[in-house]
């Protein structure tokens, strides 16, 4: 999946990313002198605002363009390009927080398995992302605007959205005690109008896009915008069907 990411834009047009991570700091509660990895750290916001509770503060990511911007935007904290699917932390660390992540660690259980041998004994992980039934409306229409223009065989969705029950157990499996599971619904607001719904696609589908000429590219924008303003297009505004798991676990002993 060749995803890649206009950070200046991603900044701008998805600055709800980070504005809904803000809570996920207040579950974490970082102390001064933890030590604390941020999985998946995008352009780095969050893991500065978590560093201004005194805490020292890692960000991995595994793109190149937003560890750079993460760089530029913060250089007084460490970031490192890193696949969570496989990074190991040395030394461990005392918690882990992760927002909008790990929906794309498609190996799920390598991204949990590394997050566990990441952190010390008690070390605490915080994590919010897509859960079943996330942008439910995308992943079904995909497949119809694909099969319009001939090109069935050219999607290849990069998410994994389980269900609350499967990630628990999963992080049960790897030696983690879940103090919270939750998994709910957040109708997430764009920004951009009109153009609000095209601009996620560019962002957020830009892998799955990739592989079509310009042309096909535009059919495929055009035939999910039509198939789904109906159900998105709330007033002035696409509001996108988001659903979320929110975990809190610790490691054991």
């Amino acid at each position: 999946m060749n995803q890649h990411w206009n950070t200046g834009t991603y900044d701008k047009d998805m600055a709800f990313v980070s504005r809904f991570g803000a809570p996920l700091i207040e579950l974490l509660q970082p102390q001064p002198g933890e030590r604390v990895i941020d999985w998946g750290c995008g352009t780095g916001d969050l893991a500065a605002a978590i560093a201004g509770y005194g805490a020292s503060v890692t960000g991995i990511d595994a793109s190149p363009d937003m560890i750079a911007a993460a760089r530029s935007k913060h250089p007084q904290l460490e970031f490192v390009l890193a696949d969570g699917q496989a990074y190991r932390s040395e030394p461990a660390a005392d918690a882990i927080f992760s927002n909008a992540a790990l929906h794309w660690l498609r190996d799920a259980e390598g991204a949990v398995s590394s997050m566990a041998a990441s952190l010390r004994p008690g070390g605490r992980l915080i994590a919010e992302f897509g859960g079943q039934g996330n942008i439910a409306s995308v992943t079904a229409g995909l497949p119809r605007a694909f099969d319009a223009i001939g090109c069935s065989g050219k999607l290849e969705l990069p998410w994994y959205f389980p269900g609350i029950g499967e990630y628990a157990a999963l992080l049960e499996q790897n030696g983690f005690t879940v103090e919270l599971a939750l998994c709910f619904d957040r109708p997430t607001p764009l920004q951009g109008g009109e153009q609000g719904f095209r601009q996620w696609l560019n962002t957020f589908a830009d892998g799955i896009l990739s592989v079509l000429s310009p042309d096909q590219r535009t059919a495929v924008l055009a035939s999910l915008e039509q198939e789904l303003k109906p159900q998105l297009f709330q007033g002035d505004q696409w509001v996108m069907d988001y659903r979320r798991i929110r975990v809190a676990a610790k490691k054991n002993s």
